[in-house]
């Protein structure tokens, strides 16, 4: 796995892993030939999803995972000078990492497969880059509003607000002290941006450039979404909170037949893989 590291006009460095498919067929103008871009969760380093690239690579398909900023390897840790939130991450981050890709493997068609924060995180950059993905797939992510979940509502509620507090207060959330979550140290800007959509059930990125909401309801891709059956973090409510704003989309629905948590599949992939793959065969 080849791992090139993007530095941003900030001095942050940002790598992102190159997995190329083994016995990889030359590009085919009458097939479509993807490179999936895995974009990880909140608290979860690029690292752990290396299982998913080596399944995809060993069906021949080129991958890439992209590190999402102040997470795993990327440089520095977040602190209380780190401004950084959705917008930095798909209008700054996003362009140069998916670039990488692009760099790499010139003749594929990036399809984005975005885990829990990264399915989010994947729309807002699909909004931006409208016809250059392929498609994308959502896997245990959701937009974590309150309402959708039930009884625990009011938690999620207050538990979004004190985040946001307390990563205000510290200036940035100290996740590498207080494992609540499991979300790691974090930009306060994010965990903001975090908890606005637990309040209000939108994706309304700080200093937002663009009206997300109206392009996120335009786009017309093809989108996988798969809900895991034991994810107490993700529940059905707040997946379907997230693909209710993607009323023009191709949505595919899916839940594998083992009761995965939000994390268990990506050490074992090989059903998602497959779901995935043949998504990709009816997509195309």
């Amino acid at each position: 796995m080849e791992t090139v590291r993007i530095q941003m006009p900030d001095s942050t460095t940002v790598p992102v892993r190159l997995l190329p498919g083994i016995d990889r067929q030359p590009a085919r103008p009458d097939r479509l030939q993807p490179v999936f871009v895995l974009v990880p969760g909140l608290g979860i380093p690029a690292g752990y999803y290396e299982p998913v690239a080596a399944e995809l690579a060993g069906r021949g398909f080129d991958a890439a995972i992209c590190e999402l900023r102040g997470q795993g390897d990327s440089r520095p840790r977040p602190s209380r000078h780190s401004r950084y939130g959705y917008q930095e991450l798909v209008s700054v981050d996003f362009p140069a990492m998916f670039g990488a890709v692009r760099d790499r493997f010139p003749d594929r068609t990036p399809f984005l497969i975005g885990h829990s924060l990264g399915g989010q995180l994947g729309v807002l950059y699909a909004a931006r880059v409208r016809g250059r993905l392929g498609g994308m797939v959502v896997i245990a992510a959701g937009i974590p509003f309150h309402r959708g979940y039930g009884q625990r509502g009011a938690g999620v509620l207050v538990g979004a607000a004190a985040l946001s507090a307390t990563a205000n207060l510290v200036g940035f959330w100290p996740g590498d002290r207080l494992d609540v979550g499991g979300f790691g140290r974090q930009s306060r800007v994010l965990v903001a941006d975090w908890a606005r959509s637990a309040r209000t059930g939108r994706l309304e990125p700080t200093g937002a450039d663009i009206d997300y909401g109206e392009r996120i309801a335009r786009l017309t891709l093809p989108v996988l979404a798969i809900t895991l059956a034991a994810d107490e973090l993700v529940p059905p409510a707040a997946v379907e909170h997230l693909l209710a704003t993607l009323p023009r989309a191709g949505i595919t629905r899916w839940t594998p037949p083992t009761a995965f948590g939000h994390n268990e599949w990506i050490q074992r992939p090989t059903d998602v893989v497959d779901r995935i793959i043949r998504w990709l065969h009816d997509a195309g």
